[in-house]
């Protein structure tokens, strides 16, 4: 397999400096390229082994970007210390200037090289910082918002220098140069610490994971170890107000489990011999000895972590606008700011000086970042909102196609209904023996992972293990499951047994042998107690419910009629299943919920997949959506937030481009000077980061 790169890279300021990093990667032949100015990632697959890491890496600083190593020390020259001696030396500069537009005289500030060796320090600051960047972005084919920066603030010192030269003082601003270069690196501090708290999806779910384990040794010894040592197989102790250290099995003992974090499930589960746990839960109160099954990657925290990362990189289809628009922004901007010079100066007869001022605004005050930074910081929001109620997406599209979702199609038996089926009764052929009957049922659907499958085998486990009636006369070498009918299962004699859904409409389920009856059983099912209440929410909502059911049809339009769904199907087998979808998504887009294997081509044929965590991998593995704790009272969440993380992306996208259309205009005519212009796109970048964080903390019904 190819393999997977994962870097830290320091100095990406917006979403065009990540544009930049992914068009240079892709450009030398990697995949799965995917860069993220926020959390400052950069990822991609290596496929040509004649381009190394090191190729990239050094590839990469060349573009102006700050590799960040383990062991390397952090940078001396961080944002806020660039910050803080751009403000140290702009303030005297700033206040002079303010002082004497309100008439008061500061003698000592009159003196322009005194002004110039103040500015001297931002300027080299300044032009270090933003020019850096917007060199390799021009270089790259990608021009950022650090190319409008950096010449606006250096036409504003070069002038002013030769103002200072030639002794003209009516053309000295250093004030300009220095506010420009500060107010931005202002703005870029603000938006770094507001986008901080868009980001934590990710670190709240890695905090989950523990430093250390206790390892019980075969010879009863019991060590601590460190996470990374953990192996599947393994026996660990966990006690009382531990962290489950990884995914396992209980070996000993019980305990009361707090998986909120993990699932949503806001109370506590009671764990005890035989339960599976899951690595990062909250040991609440008892102790027992965990089996490890999985750790790492392959765990369900290390999943969750791979699907949010996964998920945020995916951009939605309105992103595509917001991209194409921003490519272009740049030059539209100089040109627009070179018009304007040309048009004060000479048709308009204004003052060089106010023309190039006017120059100037245009160029400061155009924000390409606040679209930059729209679609990443909302679809960060939503996906980690989601993580945090238990509801797992599996990339940033699904988002806006699920906000869309008109249709919703259930399974009905482990979805609907709880898929806890009780035996009611079994009819026997004559001559049966019970014993051998309720063997080969275990035997057959022990193989299974539909729900009524594992309900048969929990039952019978009691019935027979317990009993020690688990020997029968009957072994069989071979079972397999025919997808949509049933349990196929092989003795050593040639004998082929069968249990599927009846032809015949007696019992729900017939064991045959050879083709000939064994026995049929009749089976009871419950429906989900919140399975109304999310019915009821898509109903009021203008979403269609629909049921698509291999189950009997008087059984099917029972569970509708108690439910209030008005369109069912019952006796589908999957290809069936999978015409009904691909009608229902050719008329509006179409949501599947299933947890079944035979639910898995309808999950990936449907606009949206949403599988229940408690099915099967297939199911899973299908969807697009994963409801982690197995209950539908997740999906109305998973529909309410998807809806309001698009209409945060929409609302920052209109924020965005009606700003730029409303203020570069003004600046154009002089109505904005450039320290205003700067203050005023940090505050817009400030904006479209609020809206995400309002997104984060808002109440969604």
């Amino acid at each position: 397999m190819k393999k997977l790169v994962e870097l830290t890279v320091d100095g990406m300021d917006c979403a065009n400096c990540a544009a930049g990093i992914t068009r240079y990667l892709e450009r030398k032949g990697l995949e799965d390229v995917y860069v993220n100015f926020q959390t400052k990632e950069v990822r991609f697959r290596l496929v040509d082994e004649d381009f190394s890491i090191e190729e990239a890496k050094g590839g990469i600083r060349k573009l102006g970007y700050t590799v960040v190593e383990p062991e390397q020390k952090p940078e001396f020259w961080t944002l806020e210390r660039k910050l803080l001696i751009g403000a140290i030396f702009t303030t005297p500069l700033l206040s002079g200037h303010l002082l004497m537009s309100a008439g008061i005289h500061w003698s000592l500030m009159h003196n322009a090289w005194l002004q110039f060796f103040i500015c001297l320090p931002v300027f080299i600051l300044g032009a270090w910082h933003f020019g850096k960047s917007a060199w390799s972005s021009v270089r790259n084919g990608m021009p950022n918002m650090d190319v409008l920066i950096f010449i606006g603030g250096t036409a504003a010192f070069v002038y002013s220098l030769i103002g200072t030269i030639s002794g003209e003082e009516q053309y000295i601003f250093y004030e300009t140069c220095a506010t420009i270069f500060t107010l931005v690196l202002l703005g870029n501090w603000i938006e770094k610490r507001a986008v901080a708290q868009t980001t934590t999806a990710i670190s709240e779910l890695s905090k989950l994971q523990v430093e250390h384990a206790r390892r019980i040794m075969p010879s009863g010894t019991i060590i601590s170890i460190h996470y990374p040592e953990i192996q599947p197989g393994y026996i660990l102790q966990v006690n009382e107000g531990d962290k489950v250290p990884a995914d396992g099995e209980i070996f000993m003992g019980q305990a009361s489990i707090d998986e909120s974090m993990l699932t949503g499930e806001s109370l506590p589960i009671n764990k005890r011999l035989g339960d599976l746990v899951i690595g990062g839960s909250l040991v609440l109160s008892g102790n027992f000895q965990l089996t490890v099954g999985a750790v790492g990657k392959k765990s369900v925290l290390g999943q969750m972590i791979e699907l949010v990362k996964t998920a945020q990189q995916d951009k939605p289809d309105i992103q595509r606008l917001a991209d194409k628009i921003s490519a272009i922004f740049v030059p539209t901007v100089l040109a627009i700011s070179a018009l304007t010079f040309v048009l004060s100066y000479f048709f308009f007869d204004i003052a060089f000086k106010n023309a190039l001022m006017n120059a100037i605004a245009v160029l400061v005050i155009s924000c390409p970042c606040a679209m930059g930074l729209a679609t990443p910081t909302a679809v960060m929001v939503g996906v980690g909102r989601l993580a945090r109620n238990g509801i797992l997406v599996k990339g940033g599209k699904t988002l806006e196609i699920f906000a869309k979702i008109r249709n919703i199609v259930f399974d009905k038996t482990g979805t609907l209904t709880t898929g806890q089926f009780a035996i009611e009764t079994i009819d026997y052929a004559p001559g049966v023996e019970p014993a051998e009957v309720q063997n080969l049922i275990y035997d057959l659907e022990s193989h299974s992972s539909h729900p009524i499958a594992k309900s048969l085998v929990t039952e019978l486990e009691r019935k027979i293990i317990f009993n020690g009636q688990r020997f029968g006369p009957i072994s069989l070498n071979r079972v397999e499951e025919e997808k949509g009918k049933g349990m196929l299962g092989y003795d050593d004699a040639g004998n082929t047994y069968s249990l599927g859904a009846s032809e015949n409409g007696q019992g729900h389920l017939v064991l045959r042998k050879n083709g000939e009856q064994l026995a049929a059983l009749s089976l009871s099912d419950q429906i989900k107690p919140e399975a109304k209440a999310c019915i009821d929410y898509l109903k009021a909502n203008n979403i269609r419910p629909y049921i698509l059911s291999g189950d009997k049809a008087h059984k099917t339009e029972m569970v509708a009629q108690a439910l209030g769904i008005e369109h069912f199907f019952a006796e589908q087998i999957p290809s069936q299943k999978l015409e009904r979808i691909a009608q229902l998504s050719q008329e509006a887009p179409t949501a599947m919920v299933g947890d079944g294997i035979n639910d898995a081509p309808a999950l990936a044929k449907a606009t949206i997949g949403v599988s229940l965590s408690n099915g099967s991998q297939a199911a899973i593995q299908s969807a697009q959506i994963v409801l982690l704790n197995g209950s539908l009272e997740r999906l109305p969440q998973a529909l309410a937030i998807s809806a309001h993380t698009v209409l945060t992306i929409k609302q920052s996208l209109y924020w965005a481009f009606a700003y730029n259309i409303v203020a570069i205009p003004m600046a154009a005519m002089g109505y904005l000077n450039p320290m205003w212009g700067a203050l005023f796109m940090a505050f817009s970048d400030v904006v479209v980061i609020g809206n995400a964080i309002r997104l984060k903390y808002k109440k969604i019904d």
